[in-house]
């Protein structure tokens, strides 16, 4: 009995049935549609939305030049 073996998957699909009921089983798998679905839109409003120029270059910002200390007369004389 391999992994791949139907009996092992009949098996599988029976614990699992126990366990969460049938109800709760199609409503998972319902979600997990709707959740694919979603998806797939989200993808396709992605490639629809883009835009068509590519977004502006944003300038370095120009540093100002240092200020230059004050000379008073005592930087003046050395």
């Amino acid at each position: 009995m391999g992994f791949g073996s139907v009996w092992h998957w009949v098996i599988v699909l029976l614990v699992v049935l126990v366990l969460f009921g049938r109800g709760r089983v199609s409503d998972i798998m319902g979600e997990f549609g709707k959740g694919i679905k979603s998806f797939k839109e989200g993808i396709a409003d992605e490639t629809t939305n883009r835009p068509v120029t590519p977004p502006a270059q944003l300038d370095k910002p120009e540093v100002a030049p240092a200020a230059e200390p004050a000379k008073t007369e005592q930087n003046a004389q050395h």
